[in-house]
């Protein structure tokens, strides 16, 4: 149950004659209404009020020896509204339409004084008073309801003398009852005059609907006892939504923080023991500066000319381009476990993104045929069962302008805008094609394995693009020469697998 619930539950506890008990010696209702009637007839004499043509009295059928449980009287006319009555009421209490009681009426016009304009968003203390010299004024402490826009019913106390908003409505309640009371009943309904609203453009009150709510009416001292009551409970209330914000706040941000905090264990090397028998990382990357030089003899990678060397010694690591060595112990903040080793993502793969600008627009996609290349596409990023939309050039095309885009079995495919990060290793039956510029294509030639790696960008790469990205509504991955330049802590290979066995046992 929200905080929001709970008051709801408690106000209709109250409306109900359930949350303070009825005092035998309290003047009954009826005989306030009677009152009420006699007051509003001499208001409407003196011009206070405007008289109600759908003035309506509320009684109980046995009162007049008719058939029905409850009956309404509007002028001659009788009807049966016993289907309308919501719940039971003590028998000290009254039905009443919330239209005999209380009207919308306007303030009083001025001209050629100066005073704030009391709108919504000054009440609601969101913005500077707009001075005027003329309109309906006012008093300080007047009760004024929204009849225009998309919070209509909700009502407000004017913190000053002033003009009322073009929005407003004076709210009118007869002094002979305890007007608090009327207005947390107002405030149960507040939902229902939301959702009720009339209009299209800018929605309006409906007062039909307002005018004919049911208010089940108290005796004046009961009236007294139920807002104070509620008054007592508010705060209980007030501290209950708190705590009720602070476990939403958990809900929400405690699966991710767990998972970050799980991942983060296990690139510092603490989610799994290591084994002294593993083959050290150190031989892994032989293999790995093995492999380019392969890569590069075949001419499928080029030659680094400033290649990076990371060496440690006594814990702190340092990194060696051009004979020229540097301390980067800044980059990695934690201490990396015996066996393990660190490399930058420039000597572990190739990343390339899609081609961009007026390289690959809508108005070169064709219908799919047999001459023709798949573009694999993002739609607000990679889709959430990992698979990829897309269109189709021509295959001229693709060979004459779009080869290097070509995405091949294996590979990563990322999402680089939108919700960034997204990922999508493509299969070995993948259908022939290239990717769209909001994607990059990541080749993992090193000899390492793919899921820790996935693993890692996902925790590490991702947060970091998330940091460096630039724009407001589309985010962007980090340049390309910050993202290869990121610094991969590399366990023993065996160390990696069990690490990812143990994330996949731990996510479950």
């Amino acid at each position: 149950m929200t905080a929001q619930q709970l008051k709801n539950s408690i106000l209709q506890m109250a409306v109900q004659g359930k949350l303070v008990p009825q005092d035998p010696g309290d003047e009954p209702a009826s005989v306030l209404l009677q009152r009420i009637k006699a007051e509003k007839q001499e208001l409407i004499k003196a011009g206070k009020i405007k008289k109600d043509k759908k003035s309506s009295e509320i009684f109980r059928g046995a009162s007049r020896n008719l058939p029905y449980a409850f009956c309404e009287q509007i002028g001659k006319d009788i009807r049966d509204i016993s289907d309308e009555i919501p719940f039971e009421i003590p028998e000290s209490w009254e039905w009443v339409r919330l239209g005999s009681i209380c009207q919308l009426v306007d303030g009083e016009k001025i001209v050629g004084i100066q005073y704030n304009n009391l709108d919504a968003r000054y009440m609601r203390g969101k913005g500077e008073a707009k001075v005027l010299d003329n309109g309906k004024y006012v008093d300080k402490g007047t009760r004024l309801i929204l009849v225009d826009g998309e919070n209509s019913g909700e009502v407000f106390i004017a913190p000053e003398n002033g003009y009322m908003g073009s929005t407003f409505k004076i709210l009118w309640i007869t002094p002979s009852l305890f007007v608090s009371y009327i207005l947390h009943f107002i405030e149960i309904h507040r939902m229902k005059l939301k959702n009720s609203k009339k209009g299209a453009a800018i929605p309006h009150l409906n007062k039909d609907l307002f005018f004919d709510l049911l208010l089940p009416l108290p005796p004046l001292a009961e009236q007294h006892r139920i807002v104070a009551k509620i008054e007592e409970l508010l705060p209980y209330i007030e501290r209950y939504g708190k705590a009720e914000e602070h476990l939403t706040a958990l809900n929400t941000t405690f699966p991710e923080a767990l998972k970050k905090s799980i991942l983060q264990e296990a690139v510092q090397g603490k989610l799994v023991p290591q084994n002294p028998d593993d083959e050290p990382a150190s031989v892994l990357l032989e293999r790995i500066r093995a492999e380019k030089q392969e890569l590069n003899k075949a001419g499928k990678i080029k030659k680094d000319k400033h290649e990076s060397l990371i060496v440690t010694r006594d814990k702190i690591p340092y990194e060696i381009i051009d004979g020229k060595e540097r301390c980067i112990a800044d980059e990695v903040p934690f201490e990396l476990p015996d066996g393990w080793e660190l490399i930058r993502l420039n000597d572990i793969g190739i990343y390339r993104k899609g081609p961009f600008g007026s390289s690959l627009t809508k108005s070169m996609f064709v219908p799919k045929g047999t001459d023709t290349v798949k573009v694999y596409e993002q739609k607000n990023a990679i889709k959430k069962d990992h698979t990829l939309g897309g269109y189709y050039i021509t295959r001229q095309y693709y060979e004459d302008k779009m080869q290097s885009f070509t995405v091949s079995a294996g590979d990563i495919i990322v999402s680089c805008a939108g919700t960034i990060g997204g990922t999508y290793v493509t299969p070995d039956n993948i259908e022939l094609g290239i990717i769209n510029q909001a994607l990059m294509r990541m080749t993992i030639f090193a000899p390492i394995n793919i899921d820790y790696f996935l693993m890692y960008f996902d925790y590490v790469l991702k947060n970091s693009a998330r940091e460096s990205s630039k724009g407001s509504a589309i985010k962007n991955i980090p340049p390309f020469e910050i993202f290869k330049q990121l610094l991969l802590p590399l366990p023993p290979l065996a160390e990696q697998k069990r690490i990812i066995v143990k994330i996949e046992e731990i996510m479950q």
